[in-house]
């Protein structure tokens, strides 16, 4: 079982994760690839083997009105290819996770285009690094507008409109909100392509009281043959804040800056146990340090990550 973690890297000082200048500085998608290459030496120094790329890693490369980067995965190939090689030889899973903008179902549009472009950019730039089907790009449903199923019908047709590359990353993860894990069930048999299940997001919003083991095994069964699955888990939040001279209590959904260990533990050894194995995508906001932090704890407690 891999374990990794999203984008930024705390420790050892910390690592910028891509190019973050803005368009006039001319980012490049060169430079973002040279920070891409020190995390993954990060990652194998530290004998990490997961970890979720910035969706910005070509700058500006699916803005509408900045066509000048658009080119930056064929400008880039050769280098593309090297740093893809390096993960796949240090064996480091990579993925990435377009944010709220990117609405594949949205009703405008416009907004519907340009989340296909996103798309489009992700299959671009893991396709040049040679990454295996392993490499996915990861999704939520979107808007509700309209009822569920106008919904879904707006996905199953924004996914339409992506090339077969995109189409062949894009991997799809209930949310905490709107839409279930049975809405994302429903969507694998419409498109066929994998769920990643959310375990935090499950506990938030999960109208058919499905339990956890039954939901987990749902989700991996959903993945094809020689692929390894992948889900995310993730803590909430439960430390007060003072904002304004007042303490704010946490919302459930909010991601903790650790990984509870017992709870985790629980999970492994209750929850998981016995079913196909899978990856783990940790969303805590401490990040590597989070990972490290939990695989010591572990390891304390003489719980393995592998069977």
């Amino acid at each position: 079982m891999r374990l990794g973690f999203a984008v930024k890297v705390l420790g050892d000082g910390g690592l910028p994760s891509h190019d973050t200048r803005r368009w006039q500085s001319e980012p490049s998608l060169d430079v973002s690839l040279d920070r891409l290459e020190a995390i993954l030496r990060y990652c194998a120094a530290y004998e990490i083997d997961m970890y979720r790329m910035p969706t910005g890693l070509a700058p500006y490369a699916s803005h509408p009105e900045l066509p000048q980067f658009r080119d930056a995965p064929q400008v880039f190939a050769e280098r593309l290819a090297e740093v893809g090689a390096l993960a796949r030889e240090l064996d480091v899973r990579l993925s990435s996770h377009p944010g709220q903008y990117t609405v594949l179902n949205s009703e405008d549009e416009r907004v519907r285009r340009l989340a296909v472009e996103e798309l489009e950019v992700q299959a671009e730039l893991m396709d040049a690094m040679g990454l295996g089907p392993e490499a996915v790009v990861v999704l939520h449903v979107g808007g509700g507008a309209g009822g569920r199923d106008a919904a879904l019908d707006r996905l199953e047709d924004g996914f339409a409109r992506c090339s077969e590359a995109a189409r062949a990353r894009l991997v799809i993860e209930n949310d905490d909100r709107t839409f279930a894990l049975t809405d994302v069930l429903e969507l694998h048999r419409r498109i066929g392509r994998p769920v990643v299940w959310d375990i935090l997001h499950h506990h938030c919003h999960d109208p058919d009281r499905i339990p956890d083991r039954e939901a987990l095994a749902l989700a991996l069964a959903t993945w094809p043959d020689g692929v390894t699955p992948k889900i995310h888990y993730s803590s909430p939040k439960t430390a007060l804040e003072e904002k304004d001279k007042k303490l704010v209590l946490p919302q459930l959904r909010a991601h903790a800056d650790m990984i509870d260990p017992i709870g985790f533990e629980h999970f492994l050894t209750e929850t998981a146990a016995g079913l196909p194995d899978f990856d783990i995508m940790l969303e805590a906001k401490g990040k590597d340090l989070a990972l490290l932090r939990l695989r010591d704890q572990l390891t304390a407690r003489g719980v393995a990550l592998t069977s």
